[in-house]
């Protein structure tokens, strides 16, 4: 997998066969703007985590630009079809496992909420585990700690761990850590951070107390790409 973080909980994930963008936040997410555009995103396959402006953001703009395949929970594709008249999408709900042509999905619990910036109901929010290339990313998308966790370590083996560090909205620091500690992932990166005053937190001190739990940290700066 390769991958590229574009800040918040933005991501584009490389594997054989696509290009898969995550929770697309570009326009009025500061460090995205600094480093991509909408214009520049042709992403083969957009995955929705929830329907909060700060992670569906771009979705329809780009969707319609690139032609690509829309992932999310039920209620979000009815939004897109709806509301912007796009129909390439496939909904999925929690505890739902999908095998595309690029990898697996599974759809797995967030403790969060989830409606549209017009108040649109938006269904039940969601992360992901993703299987691809003999590699399994786990996108926790906005969630407090849950207990299901563990559940999710011990049926994954988790190269990858995109968790939200931010608190007041989400989980923060110290909840992070517990939940590296449920899921055992092989190397932890704190999203959804810093973006807003509400979610500022020093996230070397993060990446400090990660590793003094034994669990390894990557902080990844906007517009970096890396391997796993």
């Amino acid at each position: 997998m390769e991958i590229t973080y574009f800040g918040h909980s933005a991501l584009q994930i490389r594997v054989a066969g696509a290009t898969i963008l995550v929770d697309p936040f570009i326009n009025g997410n500061r460090f995205a703007e600094t480093v991509v555009s909408v214009e520049s995103l042709r992403p083969d396959v957009i995955l929705l985590t929830h329907a909060h402006g700060d992670h569906w953001g771009d979705t329809a703009a780009i969707a319609e630009a690139s032609d690509a395949l829309v992932v999310a929970n039920y209620e979000i594709t009815q939004y897109l079809s709806r509301q912007h008249g796009y129909e390439k999408s496939f909904g999925m709900n929690t505890g739902g496992r999908r095998d595309f042509g690029w990898g697996r999905l599974t759809v797995t619990y967030a403790r969060h909420s989830s409606s549209f910036p017009d108040g649109s109901f938006g269904g039940n929010p969601n992360g992901f585990v993703l299987d691809a290339d003999g590699c399994t990313a786990y996108v926790m998308g906005d969630t407090a700690l849950f207990a299901e966790m563990e559940w999710i370590g011990r049926d994954h083996d988790i190269d990858v761990a995109f968790m939200p560090i931010g608190d007041c909205f989400t989980m923060g620091p110290d909840a992070a850590v517990r939940a590296a500690g449920m899921i055992k992932p092989g190397l932890t990166v704190p999203v959804h951070y810093n973006t807003f005053p509400p979610i500022e937190v020093d996230v070397d001190a993060w990446a400090e107390s990660m590793a003094g739990a034994g669990f390894a940290a990557r902080i990844v700066e906007p517009g970096e790409t890396f391997s796993v």
